[in-house]
């Protein structure tokens, strides 16, 4: 099963790179100071200007695409095959287990987000009421008991990241080191360590990613047990997204989204929504392109990657799960998740799949939020897209392979199961 998610984290957004600071405008830095006072005007003035600067360039992603194609005779797993699957799910991620209360930050070349991902699937498993159920339960326990240990070290909750150097380089850890190594210039490292765990990003926004991962999974956890202390963990870490300043890098903002729409959930405190919904609409849209040969990408060339832009559907998708239907906010994040999954839906029915794991996590989300909505699954191409991306990874299975992390992986066999009526 594969475990790391290693997406790569950028220190400076890529957005305004090509609007070097002609006499102050369209920079990088008015951008970030925009974000920060959370003046809406002056957020689209900037990405207005970063898009013109960019021409041709908007929504063209840093990595040219790459496409899986799709098996033509392939078939989605049956509901025998499937059960046989997640049966063994719980034995594979017992194999996986790294994380251990006590651990030296130090020393720890794995993110918070890897045993949150494990904490996703086997609440998955349980949910689907099979005879391995109590088995994952009792892992996404014991992963959620460490994520508990790690957010009380860093003492401000915060889900930390570990402070580790020189050991990886995958990318969210060299990120890391380059904000670690600038805080002991400044003479700020005692502000930005607590007990060998980094607590503060230097205004990078790239804690939010563990932050809203681990947070998320902490609320799937209170759910599946009830359980006071996880419930506690999950809302401290959402009291720390919602106190954050938004950054430049659109994706960053989304996992704080998704985990104040998930506290909201749970909680029923509207000031979550409105937090949620605040960052939605200043801190992830704004960089959307709304029209053009690439409307409902990103228009920078990080976020324009098919993974980030699932990634920032999966927080819009979340929030529109639970906005009420009347919310006067509700029409421009529908507009938007519409405009995002038709840029990229397609891909998945005409040229082969660009990205499993986040896609497959929207994909699953959207056809159940909108299956009495059978019009906007088509013209989203919402249905379709799933049906081809299904097709893909349970051909992968049956030859063997876990196709996708573990989050979309349980989510996955658990939908494979519940839609043939368990």
């Amino acid at each position: 099963m594969k475990l790391r998610i290693a997406f790569g984290v950028a220190m400076l957004s890529a957005i305004l790179l090509a609007v070097a600071a002609q006499d102050g405008r369209g920079s990088l830095k008015e951008l970030a100071d925009a974000l920060r006072r959370e003046d809406e005007a002056a957020i689209a003035r900037t990405v207005k200007e970063a898009r013109s600067q960019l021409g041709d360039g908007a929504g063209v992603p840093e990595q040219a695409d790459q496409f899986q194609a799709i098996p033509a005779s392939a078939k989605r797993l049956s509901r025998e095959e499937a059960m046989r699957v997640i049966e063994r799910v719980p034995q594979e991620i017992a194999k996986l287990r790294w994380w251990k209360i006590g651990l030296d930050p130090a020393k720890l070349d794995h993110a918070l987000r890897e045993p949150a991902a494990i904490i996703g699937c086997c609440v998955q498993v349980h949910r689907a009421k099979v005879a391995a159920s109590d088995r994952a339960l009792e892992l996404a326990r014991d992963a959620g008991d460490f994520l508990v240990w790690a957010q009380t070290q860093g003492e401000v909750g915060v889900f930390p990241f570990p402070t580790v150097t020189g050991v990886t380089k995958d990318n969210a850890f060299v990120a890391a080191e380059r904000y670690l190594k600038q805080a002991k210039r400044d003479g700020r490292l005692d502000q930005v360590v607590r007990n060998g765990w980094a607590i503060d990003d230097a205004g990078d926004g790239g804690l939010q990613f563990d932050n809203g991962e681990a947070g998320v999974a902490m609320f799937e956890l209170y759910e599946a047990t009830r359980e006071k202390e996880y419930l506690e963990s999950a809302v401290r870490s959402a009291d720390w997204a919602a106190s954050r300043p938004m950054v430049t890098n659109w994706n960053y903002n989304s996992f704080s989204v998704g985990l104040l729409a998930r506290a909201f959930a749970v909680t029923g405190e509207r000031k979550y929504l409105e937090a949620a919904t605040k960052k939605a609409r200043l801190g992830v849209i704004p960089g959307q392109l709304i029209d053009g040969p690439y409307a409902g990408r990103w228009l920078d060339g990080h976020n324009a990657r098919p993974p980030y832009h699932y990634i920032m559907l999966r927080s819009l998708v979340a929030l529109v799960e639970v906005m009420p239907k009347n919310d006067p906010a509700r029409p421009e994040v529908l507009h938007s998740l519409s405009l995002g999954l038709k840029a990229r839906n397609k891909d998945f029915v005409e040229r082969g799949a660009t990205n499993k794991d986040h896609a497959l996590q929207v994909l699953l989300m959207v056809n159940r939020e909108f299956a009495a909505d059978t019009a906007f699954l088509k013209e989203t191409q919402s249905a379709a897209a799933l049906d081809a991306l299904t097709k893909l990874i349970s051909d992968e299975a049956r030859r063997g392979k876990n196709p996708t992390g573990p989050r979309a992986w349980g989510m996955f066999l658990s939908d494979s199961l519940l839609r043939e009526g368990r």
